[in-house]
């Protein structure tokens, strides 16, 4: 039985180092769910949020392995109860004069914002867990979903502790 984990990488801002990483997934054959990449408040190092589902065991030779890659400073797995994880969705509706106003509605009902209006469609922008944007499509595909573009989950612990650059 697979389950999902949650690994925040942090690696040298350095060509080349995205693919290293995530070819060690692909070798062991695991199917990488989501993935995202960003600057860190530390210069010349990137934070790479990597979703992916495997066996426990198999997961722990997949960190051993990133570790022994030069440019990978640190990883941690985040523990889901003791770290926040969110998502980025731009979701294109169709709604015209006489949907509108009940799409905007929705909008506000999952505290996301309207970012561009046509007069056959309204851009949203939501952000929040899996569960949350799911929801928010279940309730705006009556009305006719036209695009949908997502990030990959970005995470941090809870609390004051934070990931050192450091090994």
């Amino acid at each position: 039985m697979s389950s999902t984990h949650t690994l925040s990488v942090l690696v040298e801002d350095r060509p080349g180092v995205l693919a290293r990483v995530s070819a060690l997934f692909s070798r062991r054959g695991y199917n990488i769910m989501s993935l995202a990449v960003g600057a860190t408040e530390i210069k010349g190092v990137s934070r790479m949020t990597i979703v992916v589902a495997v066996e426990d065991f198999p997961l722990e030779q997949v960190t051993k392995q990133l570790n022994k890659l030069i440019n990978v400073l640190k990883i941690v797995e985040q523990d889901p109860e003791a770290s926040v994880a969110r998502e980025l969705m731009l979701i294109k509706v169709r709604a015209d004069a006489s949907t509108r106003n009940e799409v905007i509605d929705i909008v506000n009902l999952f505290r996301a914002k309207v970012i561009d209006v046509s007069p056959e469609s309204i851009t949203i922008e939501a952000t929040g867990t899996a569960d949350k944007l799911e929801a928010q499509l279940r309730m705006l595909d009556p009305y006719g979903i036209r695009e949908i573009a997502q990030s990959g989950v970005v995470a941090l612990g809870r609390g004051p502790k934070n990931m050192s650059a450091t090994r």
